[in-house]
């Protein structure tokens, strides 16, 4: 029994990923209250863990080749899980006005 109750949970994943964390730790705390004022379980946000990607550029276009710059991007990432979410909630979600630069992937599961 306790398997088929399981299965009958419905999940929404929502990825939240931004080049800084103060927008995606204010768009993470905007995304939770909309979903609790709807009275939805949530399970997070959930750190995971931040991509790098690093650039090594010669600064010199030819000469000079231990002459080098080094840079950085880094995407900063939170999983949250709504629990059994309602019509209600989805459409508070996608009415959700979030800042410029703050990508987020939903995944029905």
């Amino acid at each position: 029994m306790a398997k088929s109750q399981e299965s009958e949970k419905t999940k929404i994943k929502l990825r939240v990923k931004s080049y800084d964390h103060k927008l995606v730790d204010n768009s993470c705390r905007q995304i939770i209250e909309v979903a609790r004022r709807n009275d939805a379980e949530i399970m997070g946000p959930t750190p995971l863990p931040t991509e790098f990607k690093r650039y090594t550029v010669n600064r010199s276009t030819f000469i000079d080749k231990n002459s080098r710059e080094q840079f950085e991007m880094r995407i900063h990432k939170r999983l949250i899980n709504i629990v059994n979410p309602n019509q209600k909630i989805i459409e508070a979600l996608s009415d959700l006005n979030l800042p410029a630069g703050v990508d987020i992937e939903i995944k029905l599961g």
